[in-house]
């Protein structure tokens, strides 16, 4: 988790910054055989070396990113949590709570949806 302190830096409100280190430790914690790795100033969990979930911050929220086809199958939970989303990823404002059982359904598919990708992203 020491690889992800960078980024929580560049955190300036220390509310938020408390906020994703929480939900950091909290997939470390949950999905303890996933890798930490950072690729394009994002914070990413990776298994095998395929591409899990990844995060990034913004003013008003942080975006979950799971991949378009790991987004799909949750998009009527992401709406019913009032989580703004595109194709690729959903938003949580600052001011929202964290849908910890989302979170864990749709890591948990991605990790068995690529059980046996050999690639970094999906094809």
């Amino acid at each position: 988790m020491q690889m992800f302190n960078p980024f929580l830096q560049t955190i300036e409100n220390e509310t938020h910054r408390t906020k994703v280190a929480e939900l950091f430790t909290w997939v470390a914690e949950t999905f303890p055989q996933l890798e930490t790795t950072i690729k394009w100033n994002q914070p990413m969990f990776t298994d095998h070396g395929t591409f899990i979930i990844g995060f990034s911050a913004a003013k008003q929220h942080f975006s979950v990113t799971p991949e378009a086809q790991g987004l799909s199958p949750f998009v009527e939970r992401i709406t019913e949590a009032d989580y703004s989303q595109t194709q690729n990823l959903f938003r949580i404002k600052w001011t929202q709570d964290i849908d910890y059982a989302l979170l864990r359904d749709m890591i948990q598919f991605n990790i068995d949806d690529k059980a046996d990708c050999t690639t970094f992203w999906r094809k």
